[in-house]
């Protein structure tokens, strides 16, 4: 009863010269790839993970803007612990799926879900950041927690709807004769996806943070010096008869305010828009050659050599590390947090 299993494997690792050799050996370059693959996965869960923890466990976090901070670390901690070690496991096979039709199915839903979840959580922080410097007086803290929870929602929604799709019969992700297992490229749902995933969030980040920069620049520029001038006055006083007349002079206190540097708020917005600029310019790095490879292979029928499929693919994996990286680095609540959760650990 098993030797048809034993046959249809063999004949798919010899493969002949459609499918090739799946288990070829390994090159030095290969052993360094998967090395420093393997690490960033490593990487990305644990920094991810610890971010998590710190929100849980100091009741500062338990906040705006915290709770889009805690949402943007768990899509992150789910990219690197349910899709990026069975993508590594595709890299070791030569970009081939061994693991069948339904586990292939599962690793590309949760690949789209949490991918674009955590591109609408950095879509939605750059959101909030944008009103707290636009909108002070209306942005409260009450009306701030409740977009902040309604972007949350609308984020995992959005991104259940263009993960799922495919398993309602949108297109089909597994090929068991090249043992290919990818997002669908239905044209139709590759527009759907590639625009909702990533184009549309893209545009509003853009947007955004162009709004930042200018709002930011003007509050900043229209700070000014208001000083009292100083007057000289001539008082005269007469005195009755032939006394000579007498004139003294009285200069009135100069009272000035000044401002030599930058108050405490403009500091604050100053870093604020300067942390959301670098996690837009690396969240845009990291993830434009995936999608303008996933939107343009489909709709022109082409193809690209697969080693640069995987070189983009990955690429857009990192911004999962870097987010964490880089909201941390321009918050010192979080540092703090860090050297005291360590130190109690110790």
């Amino acid at each position: 009863m098993t030797q048809p299993n034993v046959t249809v494997l063999s004949a798919n690792i010899s493969g002949g010269s459609e499918s090739g050799n799946l288990y070829r050996p390994f090159s030095v370059f290969s052993v360094l790839t998967l090395t420093l693959l393997a690490m960033l996965v490593m990487a990305t869960f644990v920094w991810n993970l610890l971010v998590l923890v710190t929100i849980l466990r100091v009741r500062t976090f338990h906040r705006v803007p915290h709770n889009l901070v805690a949402s943007m670390a768990i899509s992150d901690v789910m990219v690197a612990g349910l899709v990026m070690p069975l993508s590594l496991v595709r890299e070791l096979y030569g970009r081939r799926w061994i693991l069948g039709r339904a586990l292939c199915q599962v690793w590309i839903s949760c690949d789209v879900l949490c991918c674009t979840a955590s591109i609408w959580n950095v879509t939605a922080i750059a959101l909030d950041r944008y009103w707290s410097i636009t909108r002070q007086l209306e942005y409260t803290l009450k009306t701030r927690k409740l977009i902040s929870n309604v972007m949350i929602g609308l984020t995992w929604v959005l991104s259940s709807v263009i993960s799922l799709s495919p398993l309602f019969g949108w297109g089909e992700t597994y090929s068991e004769d090249s043992l290919a297992c990818q997002v669908s490229q239905a044209p139709s749902y590759t527009v759907f996806s590639t625009f909702g995933a990533f184009f549309l969030p893209l545009c509003v980040v853009l947007f955004v943070y162009w709004k930042i920069y200018k709002a930011t620049k003007f509050r900043i520029g229209s700070r000014k010096t208001n000083t009292i001038t100083p007057m000289a006055e001539v008082i005269e006083v007469k005195e009755a008869g032939r006394q000579p007349q007498m004139a003294f002079t009285v200069r009135h206190a100069t009272v000035s305010f000044q401002t030599d540097g930058e108050t405490w708020r403009e500091q604050k917005e100053r870093r604020a828009a300067l942390m959301v600029g670098i996690l837009i310019g690396v969240f845009v790095l990291c993830w434009i050659p995936f999608f303008l490879a996933e939107l343009i292979i489909p709709l022109c029928s082409c193809d690209i050599p697969p080693v640069w499929k995987s070189v983009f693919l990955w690429l857009g994996y990192s911004n999962s590390f870097f987010n964490p990286l880089i909201y941390t680095a321009f918050n010192k609540n979080y540092n703090n947090a860090f050297r005291n959760l360590f130190s109690r650990q110790r």
